[in-house]
């Protein structure tokens, strides 16, 4: 055992306990050649994630908190108790494609100064997700926020497609969906920051690795299914303000309080003209268009909290 690689492979959950069950099955699928311990954060779910994880995974180790505690605060639990050098964090909505943990190791060990290594991400249907990106700016939001950013391309944008041609390449920061760690650039850094509840959280490691002198890598033979925010469960304009809020706080832990009332002020008058415009193409179409776009009162009060 202790010639194989060995990988703590932490996955924090709450409430999505069949998500659960197919990213575990993944897991097991591609254990050949490493040593595995799983560790599974429960946050409180109500819907049977006990049961499933004692009846259908009985090798997995169960972390049980009373409450939703957030992904950084549960993925920390999960490294407190993993004994492994290597740490795979991972979101419940992602399955492992052949040799993909391999893949993200084989970097790790033969860079020395790679302190996170990230995977390409595919949608169901096998095209490309966005998987690393420049560290944010206040550009780069406008882009996201406008609806620009799905459609340009270049270096303005870059993270458009998948890279396979070029291998293994150091980024600024890599999808939160799938993080192979370090354990002692984990360790240097003091792990996940807290004080993010939900978004954002990779990012702020990522940034505090980059300044601490480790490196973020992109693996893209490493390809990894993500159905792409089903791990959030809840109502969609909620989860858009936890979006917001984690994107503000990392301007104001990073950038400054300007630097983040500023995105704020974007954020708050992006939102309200889309409340405009989906308002009236919902009453336009008899609610066939249009979507639910969370209102400037709850996104002020979660702001507040950034």
């Amino acid at each position: 055992m202790a010639s194989l690689p060995q990988v703590s492979i932490i996955v924090p959950t709450w409430n999505t306990c069949d998500l659960l069950a197919a990213c575990l099955s993944s897991i097991a699928r591609e254990t050949t050649g490493l040593y595995v311990e799983a560790i599974v954060v429960d946050n409180g779910s109500v819907d049977g994630t006990a049961d499933v994880l004692r009846t259908g995974f009985p090798f997995v180790r169960a972390i049980t908190n009373t409450r939703n505690l957030g992904f950084g605060r549960a993925a920390n639990q999960g490294a407190a108790v993993s004994t492994t050098p290597h740490l795979l964090f991972l979101n419940t909505d992602t399955q492992f494609t052949a040799d993909s943990i391999h893949a993200l190791i084989r970097v790790l060990d033969a860079q020395p100064r790679a302190g996170i290594v990230g995977a390409q991400l595919r949608n169901a249907d096998g095209t490309f997700q966005s998987s690393y990106a420049p560290f944010p700016s206040h550009w780069r939001e406008f882009l996201i926020l406008s609806g620009l950013g799905r459609s340009l391309r270049g270096k303005h944008y870059p993270s458009c497609g998948p890279d396979d041609q070029k291998g293994p390449q150091v980024v600024d920061w890599v999808s939160g969906a799938c993080l192979l760690v370090r354990r002692t650039a984990f360790e240097a850094v003091n792990g996940f920051d807290e004080s993010f509840f939900m978004y954002a959280e990779e990012v702020d490691l990522c940034y505090r690795m980059r300044s601490a002198g480790w490196q973020v890598w992109y693996q893209p033979a490493a390809r990894v299914v993500h159905l792409g925010g089903a791990s959030s469960v809840g109502q969609p304009t909620e989860r858009e303000a936890q979006l917001y809020r984690g994107r503000v706080h990392f301007f104001r832990k990073h950038y400054g309080t300007v630097a983040a009332a500023l995105l704020a002020c974007m954020i708050i008058a992006s939102t309200a003209l889309k409340r405009l415009v989906h308002g009236a193409l919902r009453v336009g179409s008899a609610g066939r268009y249009g979507r639910p776009v969370v209102s400037v009162a709850r996104l002020l009060s979660v702001l507040r909290r950034a």
